[in-house]
C-alpha cells in the first residue's frame, strides 16, 4: 500500500468502505450534487436489532490499498456506487458494460454494487432491477437516499454471513492463512501437511488461527458488535504474541486500541459533527469503569476454543473478562503497534496511519508533548517517492495536526512547507493562489496579524526575522498571482510594522520595491478582499515620518478674534455663586482636555504644527500631507515635504480653511509616501503628545492688511498688555529731524469692512527720549523728560539725557480696531497693531548758551556754543542769519540777535488749574512752555549736504534762569523819544541852537502799581577809549530842570514826562539817564530799570 489515508481515524475501524464513482463522462457539479446526497446516508440502524452499521464513502480511492483489505478489513471496497449519464437507449449496453468494467477493479472485494442512470426514460428504465436506478434528471431523484439505505442493508447482510462463516468455520485444522501482498510470495509452495516438521506446524497453525482471531475482530467491529471484537482482538493478540508474528500482532494491537477509543469517545476523535451513538451491543457492568486505568486485559479459557482455535460461542468470554483498554493504556498499545509496523518497509503507510490515529487520540485527551512525539516519528516515516500533490496533502495534514494540539509554531512551519511545495520547480504550472492561500493561514502560528493596530499596542510579539520572510513571501505570491494590489499592501504592512527591525539596506530595498509597484497600482486605505473571502485592512504608513507631537495654533496676532465686552456692568459677574463646585471643576478638566481656548475664524486660513521624525537612513519624500478633520466641512491645502535622512525631531505646519463654523475636531493627517496613500490617526498613533484637539470656528471677519512707506523691521515690541504687534516698521533719525509715515490699510477678505477704530500709545520710552507730534509726524527734542502719561525712566549715568554720543529709541504702537460681516453680528473684532522703532541718533547740540545787550532795550544777542556730533558735515542757520559750516566733531559759535519775549502775555495752559497742582512742576511746564517759544522765534536749523537731511535743533531745556531773564521784556517798559521820534538803536538828529524836545514815558505791564520815579538825564560824550566825558557844561544846556518826575503808574496804564535840551556845539552826544535812589525804586529789581541808550547828533545850523 502506497497511498496514505491522512484522514483515518480510529472511528473508521468500525466502517464499510464504500466507493462512489462516474461512469462515462459527468459533470462535475452534478457528480458531488449526487455524491453529497449519498455520503449523507453515513450509519444506519440494523432491522430487528440494536447494532449501528458506519459507512465511509470516497469517490477516489487506490486499487493497491484494496489488497490490504485482509489485514484490516476496513480498508476494503465492499461497495460500489456509480453514476453515469446516458440519454438513449442505444447507449444504454455500452454504459452498462463500462458499469461492469469498473466493477472489476474491486471485484475481488466488493460486497454488492449500484449503478445510478441520469436521463434515460422509456421502457428500459421502466423495467426493475436492483442493481440499477433510473432517474430523468439530477432534480427529480428524490429516492436517492432510499436505495442507499437498502443499498447498505445489502452490505451488512454479505457482513453478517462472512462474520458467522469465519467465526463457526469447520474444516477441521486446515484455517487459510491471511496475508499481506508482500508476504505472498514467502508461502508459495509451502506444503504445511507433509514436509514441515512438528514444532513448525505448530507455529504456523498458531499464526493462522491468530491472523484468522484478528480477521474475525474486524469483522465483528464493523458489524457493530464492539464487545464481540474486543474479545477476538484479546485472543489474537496472545496468539501472535507467540509466534512472534509481528505485523498482523501490530495490526490486532491497532484493532483492541480502536475498539477501545469507540467505546471510550463514542463523540469520535476525526472532529467530525455529530456524536455517533452505541446502539448495538454495549457493556452496562463497566459503564461506569471506562476510564478506570489498568483495565486487564482479558483471561482466555483454553477449553473455551475447539480444535481450530476459534469458538463459536464467545458469551463465556464476553461475561468474565475486563475486554476495554483504558485511555493509558490505548497510547501504550498504539506505541507497541507502531513499533512492530517500524520493522517492515513496506508498511509504512500502515505506520505513518497508526501515528494520526494516536495523535488524534492524544488531542482528546489533551496530551499533547506526547502526541507531537507520535508527529516527530510520522514525520520521518519513509514512504515511496511522493508526487508533489501528495507532499502538499502530507505537510498540511501534519500541519492541522499540531494545530490540534496546540504546537501552533510548528503548525505553521509545516503549512509554509505545503504552501512551497505548491509552486515547486518541478510543477510545470505552479499554484500560486494555493500557496498564498496556505501561507495566510500560517499566519496566526507566528504571531504574525494583518492588522496593522495590533502592532501598536505593547511589545512585539514573535520572532521578527521569521515574520519578515513569511511577509516577503506573501508579497511575491500575490505578485505571481496577478495582484498588484495584495503585493503593496503587504509590503506597506511590512514596512509599516518590521521598520525597527530592518537594516538599513533592507529599508533602502523595501522601499525601492513599494515604488516600483506602486507606479503601476497606488496604495490606497480601501479594504482588499482576499480570495478566500475575509478582508486585509489598510495599512496606514504612521511612521513614515514618526509623529511626536501634534498641536492647533492660535490665528497670528492680526487675526485673532476677540470678543467684545459683554453688555453688562464691569461689577456684574456671571460666574457660578458657590465657591468651589467639584462638578463645574471636573466638566472644565474634561473641556481642557478636549477643546482649545483659542477660536479659528470661518474662512481663515489655520495652522497645526506636527513635530515628525524621519527614521529612513535616506531623505524621506512626503507629498500630498493634509488634514483630516470632522464637524466642520475644511478645505485641506496639502503639502510636500522632504525631510532628511534621520533629521530628529522637525516641524511641519499643516493648513486648511474652515468653510462654515462650529466646533472642528482634527483627527488626524494623510500622506503619500512612496505611492502610498495613508490616512494616519491621532487615536492610532502611539506616544504622540497633543494639548487639545478640538476648537470652535466662529463666524467670517474682515481682514485688513497693512502697509507703511517705512521698512519692515526685524524687532518685536511687545506692549504691556501683552498683545502682538503684527508689523513693525523700523526708522533712523537725526535728533530734531522730522519722518512722515504713511500707512495704508486694505481689506484682503471676503467680508466688508464695517467699523473701524484707530488709537495709538507710546510705550515706556528708552534714555527719557520724547516725541511729539505723534503719529503724523514725530521730531525729536534733545533733553526733555518723559510726557505725564508716560512712567520716567532713569537712564545709566553713561548715557544721560545730555550726553551728545548716545543713541536714543523711541517704541510705539498704533492700534486698528475693526469687525464687519457675519462675526460682527456675533460680537466679534479684530485688533491690527503696527510697532514703531525709531532710533535717534545724535545731529547737533549746543554745548553753552549765553546773552549779550543789544543797542535796542527790546532785543538781546543769543550766543549759541553749536557742536556737530555726526560724522557728516552740516550748516546750522537762524532765521535771518547766515549759514554756519561745521565740520565732523566741529564746535563755533553762533550769535543770534533776538527780540525780547514778553513771557507774562502767555496764556494759560488747560493743566495749571487742575492737573499741575504742585508748583514745581507748573513752573517747569512754564519753563517748558518759555523754551517752546523761544525755538519757533530762532527757527534753528541744520541740514546735512551729503545725506540730503534736515531737522531742527532745540534750545529747550539749556536755557537757565538768568538767560531766561534777559530774554524776557521787563515788566516796566520806557521808552525815550527825541522830537517826538523813539530813540532805541539809531542815533537822533539836531541842530546846533535848536531845541531838541526829550520825552520818557512808563508802561506798566506788571500786576502792581508803581512809582513815583525821579529821574535824572547826564549827557556826556564817549571819545572811543573807554573815557566818558560828563563835563559838558559849555556844550550842552537843559530848558528847564535836568530832572523828570514820573508820577505812580496803575498796572497796564502809561505815564510820561516832559523836557528840553540845547545843544551848542556840533557832535555826538549821549545821554545817560538814571533814577534817583528813593524807596519806591529800591523795592524793584535792577532789572526793571533798563532805559535805552539816547545818542543824538548835533550838526550845524542851517544858514
Amino acid at each position: 500500500m502506497s497511498v496514505p489515508d491522512y484522514m483515518q481515524c480510529a472511528e473508521d475501524h468500525q466502517t464499510l468502505l464504500v466507493v462512489v464513482q462516474p461512469v462515462g463522462i459527468v459533470s462535475e457539479e452534478n457528480f458531488f450534487k449526487i455524491y453529497k446526497r449519498i455520503s449523507s446516508v453515513s450509519q444506519i440502524s440494523v432491522r430487528d436489532s440494536q447494532r449501528v452499521l458506519y459507512i465511509r464513502y470516497r469517490h477516489h480511492y487506490p486499487p493497491e490499498n484494496n489488497e490490504w483489505g485482509d489485514f484490516q478489513t476496513h480498508r476494503k471496497v465492499v461497495g460500489l456506487i456509480t453514476i453515469t449519464d446516458c440519454f438513449s437507449a442505444k447507449d444504454w449496453p455500452q454504459t452498462f458494460e463500462k458499469f461492469h468494467v469498473q466493477k472489476e477493479i474491486y471485484g475481488s472485494t466488493l460486497y454488492d454494487s449500484r449503478l445510478f442512470v441520469f436521463g434515460l426514460q422509456g421502457e428500459i428504465a421502466e423495467q426493475p432491477r436492483t442493481d440499477v436506478a433510473f432517474y430523468p434528471n439530477y432534480e427529480d431523484c428524490q429516492t436517492v437516499e432510499k436505495r442507499i439505505e437498502d443499498f447498505v442493508e445489502s452490505l451488512f447482510i454479505v457482513l453478517e454471513s462472512k462474520r458467522l462463516d469465519r467465526a463457526t468455520d469447520k474444516s477441521g485444522d486446515k484455517i487459510p492463512l491471511l496475508c499481506v501482498p508482500f508476504e505472498k510470495k514467502d508461502f508459495v509452495g509451502l506444503d504445511t501437511d507433509s514436509s514441515m516438521l512438528l514444532g513448525l506446524k505448530r507455529h504456523y497453525k498458531k499464526r493462522c488461527q491468530g491472523r484468522m482471531r484478528k480477521h474475525v475482530g474486524d469483522l465483528c467491529l464493523q458489524a457493530g458488535m464492539l464487545q464481540d471484537s474486543l474479545v477476538h482482538y484479546h485472543m489474537s493478540v496472545e496468539l501472535l504474541r507467540s509466534v512472534n508474528d509481528f505485523l498482523w500482532l501490530g495490526a490486532a494491537l491497532e484493532g483492541l486500541c480502536s475498539a477501545s477509543v469507540i467505546y471510550h469517545y463514542p463523540g469520535g476523535t476525526g472532529g467530525k459533527t455529530g456524536a455517533r451513538r452505541f446502539q448495538g451491543s454495549s457493556l452496562p457492568a463497566e459503564a461506569a469503569n471506562r476510564h478506570r486505568p489498568g483495565a486487564q486485559e482479558v483471561l482466555i479459557d483454553p477449553g473455551a476454543l475447539t480444535s481450530n482455535g476459534i469458538n463459536p460461542d464467545t458469551s463465556a468470554e464476553i461475561g468474565r473478562a475486563k475486554n476495554c483498554l483504558s485511555p493509558e493504556d490505548i497510547i501504550d498499545k498504539y506505541k507497541e503497534a507502531i513499533s512492530y509496523y517500524s520493522k517492515y518497509k513496506s508498511a509504512g503507510v500502515i505506520e505513518l496511519e497508526a501515528c494520526v490515529k494516536a495523535v488524534r487520540v492524544l488531542a482528546i485527551q489533551k496530551r499533547s508533548m506526547e502526541a507531537s512525539e507520535f508527529l516527530q516519528n510520522a514525520v520521518y516515516i519513509n514512504l515511496r517517492q511522493l508526487s508533489e500533490e501528495e507532499k502538499i496533502q502530507r505537510y498540511s495534514i501534519l500541519s492541522e495536526l499540531y494545530e490540534l494540539i496546540g504546537f501552533h509554531r510548528k503548525s505553521a512551519f509545516f503549512k509554509r512547507v505545503a504552501a512551497m511545495q505548491c509552486v515547486a520547480p518541478s510543477i510545470s504550472e505552479p499554484g500560486w493562489r494555493a500557496c498564498y492561500k496556505l501561507l495566510l493561514e500560517t499566519l496566526p502560528g507566528y504571531s504574525l496579524s494583518l492588522d496593522p493596530k495590533d502592532f501598536s499596542k505593547g511589545t512585539h510579539r514573535g520572532w521578527a526575522a521569521v515574520q519578515m520572510r513569511l511577509l516577503h513571501e506573501l508579497v511575491y505570491a500575490s505578485r505571481r498571482m496577478g495582484n498588484p494590489a495584495l503585493s503593496v499592501r503587504h509590503l506597506s504592512f511590512l514596512l509599516q510594522t518590521m521598520l525597527d527591525f530592518l537594516s538599513d539596506q533592507e529599508k533602502k530595498d523595501v522601499t525601492q520595491s513599494l515604488e516600483s509597484y506602486t507606479c503601476k497600482c497606488p496604495g490606497t486605505m480601501e479594504l482588499l478582499t482576499l480570495p478566500g473571502g475575509p478582508t486585509l485592512p489598510p495599512v496606514p504608513f504612521t511612521k513614515l515620518p514618526i509623529v511626536r507631537r501634534v498641536k492647533l495654533l492660535n490665528l497670528p496676532a492680526s487675526l485673532r478674534p476677540r470678543k467684545m465686552k459683554s453688555l453688562l456692568g464691569p461689577n456684574v459677574s456671571t460666574k457660578s455663586p458657590f465657591i468651589y463646585s467639584p462638578i463645574i471643576a471636573h466638566n472644565r478638566g474634561e473641556e481642557r482636555n478636549k477643546k482649545i481656548d483659542f477660536q479659528w475664524v470661518q474662512g481663515d486660513v489655520c495652522e497645526v504644527q506636527l513635530m515628525v521624525y524621519n527614521p529612513m537612513p535616506f531623505e524621506l519624500r512626503v507629498e500630498n500631507m493634509g488634514l483630516l478633520t470632522s464637524g466642520v466641512e475644511f478645505e485641506s491645502l496639502p503639502a510636500a515635504l522632504s525631510l532628511p535622512a534621520e533629521s530628529g525631531l522637525y516641524p511641519v505646519t499643516l493648513v486648511g480653511v474652515p468653510q462654515t463654523t462650529g466646533t472642528i475636531t482634527v483627527n488626524g493627517y494623510h500622506t503619500m509616501v512612496f505611492g502610498v496613500f495613508s490616512d494616519c490617526l491621532l487615536d492610532n498613533l502611539p506616544g504622540v503628545k497633543t494639548s487639545g484637539s478640538t476648537v470652535e470656528v466662529i463666524p467670517a471677519l474682515p481682514r485688513l492688511q497693512i502697509s507703511t512707506s517705512l521698512p519692515r523691521s526685524a524687532h518685536s515690541l511687545q506692549p504691556s498688555s501683552g498683545d502682538e504687534t503684527s508689523t513693525n516698521v523700523s526708522v533712523q533719525l537725526y535728533n530734531g529731524e522730522t519722518q512722515q509715515l504713511v500707512i495704508k490699510l486694505e481689506n484682503i477678505g471676503m467680508e466688508p469692512l464695517e467699523k473701524l477704530e484707530v488709537t495709538s500709545k507710546i510705550l515706556t520710552t528708552k534714555d527719557g527720549i520724547s516725541v511729539s507730534g505723534f503719529p503724523l509726524c514725530s521730531p525729536f527734542r534733545q533733553v526733555v523728560r518723559p510726557r505725564v502719561e508716560s512712567k520716567p525712566v532713569n537712564p545709566p549715568e553713561s548715557s544721560k539725557p545730555g550726553d551728545p554720543s548716545h543713541v536714543k529709541t523711541l517704541e510705539a504702537i498704533l492700534n486698528f480696531k475693526y469687525s464687519g460681516g457675519p462675526g460682527h453680528v456675533e460680537g466679534y473684532y479684530r485688533n491690527l497693531s503696527l510697532g514703531l522703532h525709531v532710533e535717534a541718533e545724535p545731529s547737533v547740540f549746543f554745548t553753552r548758551v549765553s546773552t549779550l545787550p543789544a543797542t535796542s532795550t527790546r532785543q538781546c544777542h543769543l550766543l549759541l556754543d553749536v557742536f556737530n556730533s555726526t560724522e557728516h558735515e552740516l550748516t546750522v542757520s537762524a532765521r535771518g542769519n547766515e549759514e554756519l559750516i561745521l565740520h565732523a566733531g566741529e564746535c563755533q559759535r553762533m550769535a543770534i540777535q533776538v527780540d525780547k519775549f514778553n513771557f507774562e502775555s502767555f496764556p494759560e495752559s488747560p493743566g495749571e488749574k487742575g492737573q499741575f497742582a504742585n508748583p514745581k512742576q507748573l513752573e517747569e511746564e512754564r519753563q517748558e512752555a518759555r523754551g517752546l517759544e523761544i525755538d519757533s522765534k530762532l527757527d534753528v536749523h541744520w541740514r546735512i549736504p551729503s545725506l540730503k537731511r534736515t531737522g531742527e535743533a532745540s534750545v529747550e531745556g539749556l536755557l537757565n534762569q538768568l538767560v531766561l531773564e534777559h530774554l524776557q521784556l521787563a515788566p516796566l517798559q520806557w521808552d525815550v523819544l527825541v522830537d517826538g521820534q523813539p530813540c532805541d538803536c539809531e542815533a537822533a538828529a539836531c541842530r546846533v541852537g535848536d531845541p531838541v524836545r526829550l520825552e520818557v514815558r512808563l508802561t506798566n505791564r506788571s500786576p502792581r502799581s508803581v512809582g513815583p520815579f525821579a529821574l535824572t538825564v547826564a549827557p556826556f560824550q564817549d571819545h572811543q577809549n573807554g573815557v566818558h566825558n560828563y563835563d559838558l557844561h559849555d556844550a550842552v544846556s537843559f530848558v528847564g530842570s535836568s530832572t523828570f518826575y514820573l508820577d505812580a503808574v496803575q498796572p497796564a496804564g502809561q505815564s510820561a514826562c516832559l523836557g528840553a535840551l540845547l545843544f551848542l556845539y556840533t557832535g555826538d552826544f549821549f545821554l545817560h539817564i538814571r533814577f534817583h535812589q528813593d524807596s519806591a525804586s529800591k523795592e524793584l529789581p535792577p532789572s526793571w530799570f533798563c532805559l535805552p541808550s539816547v545818542h543824538v547828533r548835533a550838526l550845524e545850523a542851517q544858514a
